[in-house]
């Protein structure tokens, strides 16, 4: 699951190294990438149905997910939604953090993030955020900004996976580590990115993954 504004390309390098053990899907929700543009951007339990009923079109029953930033919040409205149908899940960058649940405040640390990470994501981004759409994004940054996810991660019985970049200026450490004692079956992994490993650290990230859908 991509993040606000972006689509599925930037999660393409991790897919690419999850393939060869597992069927993996990059879906670009609507209003991203090359999906569908409604005339309002979704809320969040909207998109988990839409979700839904994409896994069904594709003879989905069950799915592990991996989110990335926003991605996360749509992962865990899912998970919320439909618990039966998320086997386990994984968060990298889980927004929002409620000590900087602000516009001005997200802004800032995602321009803090920006020199951190790697150059080529700079205009897979760029492309994707043109092709959303300033209102699309504001939109979406507003349902964002708006969204609870401490209060639902308590109500996820599924394994979770909680993943922080160490150099991760969006999603603090303390922040991680509350939403990890929140969820029932929680873990932490800290890498050595910032908030987005799935494309700049790829070969890391994807091998937590790994460990975390196939436990031994």
């Amino acid at each position: 699951m991509h993040g606000l504004g972006t689509s599925s390309l930037y999660m393409v390098p991790t897919a690419v190294r999850l393939a060869p053990n597992f069927r993996v899907y990059a879906p670009d929700l609507p209003g991203f990438g090359h999906s569908s543009k409604p005339a309002q951007a979704l809320p969040l339990p909207e998109l988990a149905q839409v979700l839904a009923a994409w896994m069904s079109r594709n003879g989905l029953d069950r799915a592990a997910m991996v989110g990335n930033s926003f991605g996360c919040q749509v992962t865990a409205e899912f998970g919320l939604r439909y618990p039966d149908r998320l086997e386990r899940a994984v968060l990298q960058g889980p927004t929002i953090d409620a000590r900087a649940r602000s516009a001005i405040q997200q802004v800032g640390r995602f321009a803090l993030d920006l020199p951190r990470e790697r150059v080529p994501e700079y205009f897979i981004n760029a492309h994707d955020y043109w092709r959303t759409g300033l209102r699309r994004g504001w939109e979406t940054f507003q349902i964002a900004l708006q969204d609870r996810i401490e209060d639902k991660l308590p109500r996820l019985d599924m394994p979770v996976l909680v993943v922080r970049g160490q150099h991760d200026p969006i999603v603090s450490q303390r922040w991680v580590e509350e939403l990890t004692a929140l969820l029932p079956n929680g873990r932490l992994v800290i890498t050595r990115g910032a908030h987005t490993p799935n494309f700049s650290e790829p070969d890391t990230f994807a091998g937590v993954v790994r460990a975390f859908l196939r436990p031994a």
